[in-house]
């Protein structure tokens, strides 16, 4: 007897629905698309560093990888000597001292970070409080384990930073968490030690968690500041740092969270349960990179990106867009000029055009939409090249 074919109607899970795909990875489709078509697209998109880590670092990693006693299953909580480098860290760079056994956590990357601390934190319908502009995935993850999420504003009159007085004026009853990024991305705007002690006292007034994201404090930034700096900061604060963007190590996948021994101990009872650890001689590696010299990040850094800023702001100057000069990080943010209806108009214009791939603010929240952002990850060259195309289609 033949059998009749049932339609399989298997469905993804509801929360799908609450996300759609990274912006950069739908863009960057097109972008390869372009270029498999021989269009040769200058990207200064995404923030992926492309100058290697120190030579030490690598050295480290391959000499370890050699071993034949590394390949196992690694601690959670990271190896002590891991530990012990990023708390040595913090105190070189952000006079911050921290217990590596007990007030630091190794994390695979920063997206891992804000997965865990949103599950370790947050129940279901809990409110969290995101920044518009801010990190797109603050608000994706945020969405999808099921978090309320409550956008604070950052404006440019007001120095892209929280407005304290529209804050207070919110129901905060059901916040757990809030999220802020300084240095800024994608504003550039910096930190200042009068934000950071705004930020703790408005949490300990109204039992809310901070979660400072702080992994640009290296770039284009002579002094560097932690949260944590404020006295009392690690009672309701937890902040993020990663090795992508300070030290060349995007793809390695190596972060930290640092804050007192009760938070870190309930995000490990979530980390334990998800993952078994990061390679052995990728930690050790990484407390090698942490030891990097002082003139290795003032080249890598500042040097470096100091050369590549100047070019995206003639791009930017050329585009008609204005910024502020004051700005740190690995990107430049600008303002469109009035003529345009919306960024997409300018930024498609430039990508089809002028074959170059620029940010559109929207992506960051609402506040973004008159705003583009550049990417200072690519060569002197490159940015000459992309300013070049640009002023041809400018005319």
């Amino acid at each position: 007897m033949k059998k009749e074919n049932q339609p399989y109607n298997i469905v993804p899970a509801d929360r799908l629905s609450n996300v759609s795909e990274y912006y950069f990875s739908r863009k960057l489709k097109e972008v390869a698309q372009m270029n498999a078509e021989g269009k040769n697209v200058i990207s200064l998109g995404i923030g992926s560093p492309d100058m290697p880590p120190s030579e030490e670092t690598v050295n480290v990693l391959c000499e370890q990888a050699k071993r034949a006693d590394v390949h196992g299953y690694q601690p959670t909580v990271g190896i002590p000597e891991l530990r012990k480098a990023m708390a040595d860290w913090y105190k070189r760079w952000y006079h911050v001292d921290l217990d590596p056994a007990t007030e630091i956590q190794p994390l695979i990357g920063s997206k891992e970070g804000i997965l865990h601390v949103t599950l370790a934190f947050v129940n279901p319908g809990d409110q969290v409080l995101v920044p518009n502009p801010g990190y797109p995935t603050y608000t994706s993850l945020n969405k999808i384990l099921g978090s309320e999420i409550v956008n604070y504003n950052l404006r440019e009159d007001n120095g892209w930073q929280p407005d304290f007085e529209e804050l207070e004026k919110m129901d905060l009853s059901r916040v757990k968490l809030m999220w802020t990024n300084y240095p800024n991305m994608p504003t550039g705007a910096n930190a200042t030690m009068e934000l950071y002690e705004k930020l703790v006292d408005f949490a300990r007034r109204h039992n809310i968690v901070i979660v400072n994201d702080n992994p640009y404090s290296l770039i284009l930034n002579k002094k560097p500041l932690s949260i944590l700096n404020v006295s009392g900061a690690k009672e309701c604060c937890i902040e993020f740092n990663s090795m992508s963007k300070s030290h060349n190590m995007p793809g390695w996948r190596v972060g930290l969270l640092a804050t007192n021994a009760q938070f870190v101990q309930w995000i490990l009872k979530i980390k334990s349960n998800i993952d078994s650890g990061t390679f052995r001689p990728m930690q050790l590696a990484a407390a090698q990179a942490y030891n990097n010299s002082i003139e290795w990040h003032e080249e890598a850094n500042i040097g470096v990106y100091s050369r590549r800023r100047q070019l995206a702001e003639e791009i930017m100057r050329t585009l008609g867009c204005t910024f502020d000069t004051n700005q740190v990080g690995m990107f430049l943010w600008g303002r469109i000029p009035n003529s345009y209806n919306d960024v997409e108009e300018l930024t498609e214009k430039v990508l089809h055009e002028a074959r170059v791939f620029i940010t559109p603010g929207f992506i960051f929240g609402s506040n973004g939409k008159r705003h583009i952002r550049i990417s200072l990850c690519a060569k002197e060259d490159k940015l000459a090249e992309a300013l070049e195309r640009i002023k041809k289609i400018m005319k």
